[in-house]
């Protein structure tokens, strides 16, 4: 009777082990959750949506412009936010209350259009901000609720933990995410 006792609780510590083998890796260096917290990102993501973060694909390849990424905020590392890239190293925004223009390093510019995913926004500002070799300019969506590059200035490349993949919760908006084409 003790040895069927101490084999099954042998076979249980086997199970947890290898789920533990299995989970911690996955969870820490390729995927991660993430829930919103806030409004900044609305009408895209609300508060309590639950996101899966891929940390992995940036190993590889740099963020892209419209991608979601989540970070650690430059001015407290301790702390994670979410936010859309809009710029990217070596641009230079100008953002006159509702347009966004992008001035490339050849001198070419571009109007981003973002009415696939936010309706008319008006901020009242004028910003013009020059980024860096490994600086990104990200923006949460709702405009008038975020605290962002506009407040804090540019995202260092370091500081950025992955990218907004998977919407697990609410189930009723589950589905892989994607970054809008400009």
């Amino acid at each position: 009777m003790i040895k069927n006792f101490f084999s099954f609780i042998w076979e249980i510590t086997k199970v947890v082990l290898i789920a533990l083998i299995i989970v911690l890796p996955v969870r820490y260096f390729l995927f991660q959750p993430f829930i919103v917290s806030g409004y900044s990102m609305e009408p895209s993501y609300s508060n309590g949506d639950y996101l899966i973060v891929d940390e992995i694909s940036y190993r590889f390849r740099e963020p892209e412009r419209g991608e979601v990424v989540v970070f650690r905020y430059p001015e407290d590392p301790t702390l994670r936010h979410i936010k859309r890239i809009v710029g990217l190293p070596g641009e230079e925004i100008v953002i006159d209350d509702s347009k966004i223009k992008i001035i490339y390093t050849n001198g070419q510019e571009i109007t981003l259009n973002e009415s696939d995913y936010l309706d008319n926004f008006k901020t009242g500002e004028k910003i013009e901000i020059s980024l860096g070799p490994s600086d990104y300019f990200v923006l949460g969506d709702n405009r008038a609720a975020s605290f962002d590059s506009r407040r804090w200035g540019s995202l260092p490349r370091d500081y950025i933990i992955g990218r907004a993949v998977i919407r697990v919760f609410p189930v009723s908006d589950f589905g892989i995410l994607r970054a809008p084409q400009y």
